[in-house]
């Protein structure tokens, strides 16, 4: 167990941190017009329209210049994700603008819309006459950053990790004590983690919607409920407790959760995410409140004092390395879904799956709880989602009846039965696979409403129609929906169906589908106060833990929860010494 001052043991690699501020990749086609005949610089002035393919669709952007500088750009028509396109532009017209030209760094977290934003404002150069660059997906400012050490900072609280757990922790650290000088380090430059793209915000009880809804549900149910769930009893008393106060705080910062479906499950209402809202709020709150919130820096290692965690040391996606001491370190740098090595060995079979989860689910810490000595539970637990979006990793669902179908229109598997690990590796066992359903199933998803609305299913008033579109034998298709409509009615077919309804009315939708790693649910072992245990089962001085980086039976609402009791617990920790 290591226990020295200030130890710094790289856990990522100087140059991978570059490359997460790149943002590079291969192979990636370019939507970048260019002028076939250049004018003077000094001459052109005015703003002129660029339009490029982003993450979906068109992305257009009006650009203006003066003698030839660009002096501002304007987001326009566009189909992004507006959680991740919010917070990427205004970075990005930042160092557009700064550095004259779309040749910059694109933002860690938002690649697509990078790639779109830059590509457009390049097609703007080339309308407006000027000598426009080629923008790929590998595109960046070329700078080669030198290393570099700074000063050590100093702060009450040392946040590691800017999504649901470790904002809510920042918030409440500063609401229980608004002196207290509080940091929050996100190696994206972005935040919000995965908990902005979220539909629900589910475990939640206590709340209005609940209460209008007329759902009774106590803190005491709640305890019976998840007892069984492998959290300590006292871990799940005050996640329950939390749960309770949670919608009126959210409330206070203006997030009304005003829809309520099966039992715990909240959106905004009946066709808005709930996850958005909440972490734009979030975020707001935590500016208005003074935390010092860095982005573009990552948690590198602990700093340690003796046996105590001292702070984090850290490095900027500049390349600059400094230490951010801390009376207390709160760690909330989410899973490792995107980190397939560390799947294999602690999670084998599930490295083969893609990942429904933000880019900056790496396991970054990791192998520091287990250098330090710090116990890690259930690393082989992972939450497979069954259906995600082929070509843009949405989360989709299936309504009220689904089939799955290959390339030729055929069956594969049973729809209703089939999870998990065994349902990814049967897709992935096939040229592709389609998700068909009918207009029953809009009427009850939210999700699905949505998603068909911007186009990102195929729409048919037939089997036959649809099946041209997707490419695929009628007759197959056909076949196939007879046979998963006849499992229903009673008729046994050669998976062993039983559908809860059948696909027959109104119109019919198709799009690909697969099955993704959405949560690593084990990690950093965390007592009732959110404080880091050792193996032994002793608490680490000074450190505490929330999200997905710990051990927890939940997801984002119990990520927002103890993040809350983190937060709250470390600051009046901190009064208490002080006394």
């Amino acid at each position: 167990m290591r226990k020295m001052s200030k130890v710094l043991a790289l856990t990522l690699s100087a140059s991978m941190l570059l490359s997460l501020a790149a943002c590079g990749g291969s192979g990636a086609s370019s939507s970048t017009a260019s002028s076939a005949a250049s004018a003077p610089a000094e001459a052109v002035s005015g703003s002129f329209e660029g339009t490029a393919t982003s993450y979906d669709r068109e992305l257009t952007v009006t650009v203006t210049f003066d003698a030839g500088k660009i002096t501002d750009i304007e987001l326009g028509e566009n189909h992004d994700t507006s959680a991740v396109i919010s917070r990427a532009f205004p970075v990005l017209e930042e160092r557009i603008v700064a550095a004259g030209t779309p040749v910059v760094d694109s933002v860690t977290g938002a690649t697509f819309s990078s790639f779109g934003v830059k590509a457009a404002v390049a097609d703007a150069m080339a309308k407006a006459g000027l000598e426009a660059p080629k923008i790929t997906f590998a595109t960046n400012s070329g700078v080669e950053y030198p290393a570099t050490t700074l000063e050590d900072a100093e702060c009450d609280i040392v946040v590691i990790g800017g999504g649901p757990a470790g904002l809510a922790a920042a918030v409440v650290a500063k609401q229980t004590n608004p002196d207290l000088n509080v940091i929050v380090v996100e190696k994206l430059d972005i935040l919000g983690g995965n908990g902005k793209l979220d539909m629900n915000f589910y475990d939640l009880f206590g709340s209005k919607a609940q209460e209008e809804a007329g759902i009774e549900y106590t803190v005491e149910d709640f305890i019976n409920d998840y007892a069984d769930n492998g959290d300590t009893p006292e871990r799940v008393k005050v996640w329950a407790e939390e749960e309770f106060t949670t919608d009126a705080w959210l409330r206070e910062m203006g997030t009304e959760l005003n829809y309520t479906y099966g039992m715990g499950n909240h959106m905004v209402d009946a066709d808005t995410y709930a996850g958005e809202t909440i972490m734009d709020n979030m975020e707001k709150t935590a500016y208005e409140l003074g935390v010092d919130i860095r982005t573009g820096t990552a948690g590198m290692d602990f700093v340690w004092d003796g046996d105590r965690v001292a702070g984090v040391a850290v490095q900027t996606n500049h390349n600059e390395s400094y230490n951010i001491l801390a009376k207390k370190t709160i760690v909330a740098t989410g899973g490792f879904c995107s980190n397939p090595e560390l799947l294999a060995e602690y999670a084998p079979g599930y490295e083969v799956m893609t990942t429904s989860n933000m880019m900056g689910t790496t396991g970054d810490f990791v192998k520091v709880f287990e250098e330090d000595g710090m116990m890690l539970q259930n690393m082989d637990t992972v939450r497979a989602f069954p259906y995600i979006l082929k070509t843009r990793r949405d989360l989709t669902s299936s309504g009220q009846a689904f089939v799955l179908v290959n390339g030729s229109g055929e069956r594969f598997l049973n729809e209703v039965s089939t999870a998990g690990l065994e349902l990814g590796t049967k897709i992935l066992a096939e040229d592709t696979a389609w998700m068909v359903i009918d207009s029953k199933g809009l009427e009850t998803d939210g999700r699905l409403r949505k998603q068909t609305k911007a186009g990102y299913w195929l729409e048919a008033d037939s089997i036959e129609a649809l099946a041209e579109q997707m490419g695929v034998p009628a007759e197959a298709l056909q076949a196939s929906i007879d046979t998963y409509n006849a499992a229903f009615n009673g008729t046994a077919d050669e998976f062993g169906t039983t559908p809860k309804n059948t696909i027959d009315t109104g119109k019919f939708y198709a799009v690909q589908v697969q099955t993704a790693n959405h949560m690593t649910k084990g990690g950093l072992a965390c007592n009732e106060y959110a404080q880091a245990l050792y193996e032994d089962g002793s608490v680490v001085t000074d450190l505490y833990g929330a999200g997905e980086v710990t051990y927890q039976s939940g997801g984002y609402s119990q990520s927002v929860c103890f993040g809350k009791i983190a937060g709250r617990n470390a600051a009046n920790a901190i009064a208490e010494a002080a006394e």
